[in-house]
């Protein structure tokens, strides 16, 4: 199979709602995913394959785990909380570290002996200077790229130097080039997001429905409005002259459309797995929910 069918794949797989069955849940492909709990919340966090998607895709398609958070601290724009999720198991190790080490200090104390009230003493700073380390946010610079170059297999990146030389001689200017990679990133994230939103939509509303029909009037007035904005986004890079802020801001406009239209499937998807997981669910909330959609058109039509 292409490395863009796994691609695609691994992002429908990230994006796709979690299923719950008895207090567990399944990715799209039915894979357990094991619960993350870190001081201040417990979630379950989708992990992406690192040899799939590039650093920029996993900051946008799962900003958080703990892949996006490693590729945060090897940018320097990562805190305490990225430090904490992968390392997540390390509060309640010391927390029970630092109790049994109390718990011999105290007959120690009490018993007067000084040698091993010493050692007792390193025992409890070693944790401490480890806690240093792993908190230095600068120690993280360099390191998640080192290991993603090691990683990566020579067929792959054959397919990036090749796919970049045709890039080099398309006709454009080279400085609005850069918008071609985010436009096609967002094409893949739009097209995965609206696999899953049709397959919803069939599934609560088995054709032939009215309502069926409906909601995939919606879809399909979306992915227009979309392509039309990618498609536009697209002839402005490759067809202008010079590179002017009035050029650029055009594109950015584009490509904020983009974004606004798939954070709006999005919703979609959210509505409708609240409205499937209710079975009971009647047909004044599905007339709402269709109200809701309805609205949703209107607004997109303004980008």
């Amino acid at each position: 199979m292409p490395i863009e069918n796994y691609k695609t794949r691994e992002i429908k797989r990230l994006t796709t709602p979690l299923t719950f069955k008895d207090s567990h849940a399944y990715d799209s492909e039915g894979n357990l995913i094991e619960c993350t709990e870190t001081i201040s919340d417990v979630r379950y966090i989708l992990e992406p394959d690192v040899s799939l998607l590039r650093d920029d895709e996993i900051l946008k398609i799962a900003p958080k785990s703990k892949a996006a958070s490693k590729v945060r601290l090897q940018r320097g724009i990562g805190n305490s909380s990225d430090v904490l999720l992968i390392h997540e198991s390390l509060p309640w190790i010391l927390g029970l570290y630092y109790v049994t080490l109390l718990c011999i200090s105290f007959p120690v104390a009490y018993s007067g002996n000084r040698s091993v009230m010493l050692v007792l003493l390193i025992f409890y700073v070693v944790p401490l200077i480890y806690l240093y380390r792993i908190f230095n946010l600068n120690s993280y610079a360099g390191k998640v790229d080192k290991k993603q170059k090691t990683t990566e297999t020579p067929s792959e990146s054959e397919t990036v130097e090749n796919h970049e030389e045709v890039k080099d001689n398309d006709s454009g200017l080279e400085s609005l080039k850069k918008y071609e990679k985010e436009i096609d990133n967002l094409k893949i994230l739009f097209d995965v997001k609206e696999e899953v939103v049709r397959d919803l939509i069939t599934k609560r509303f088995a054709p032939p429905q009215i309502t069926y029909d409906k909601f995939i009037s919606i879809v399909d007035n979306a992915h227009k409005l979309f392509y039309r904005q990618a498609d536009s986004a697209l002839s402005i890079i490759n067809l202008a002259a010079e590179d002017t802020p009035r050029v650029q801001e055009e594109i950015k406009n584009k490509i904020d459309s983009m974004h606004t239209i798939i954070d709006q499937i999005e919703s979609l998807t959210n509505e409708l797995v609240i409205n499937i997981s209710n079975e009971d669910a009647s047909s004044e909330e599905v007339k709402n929910l269709l109200d809701e959609m309805e609205n949703l058109k209107d607004s997109v039509k303004k980008y």
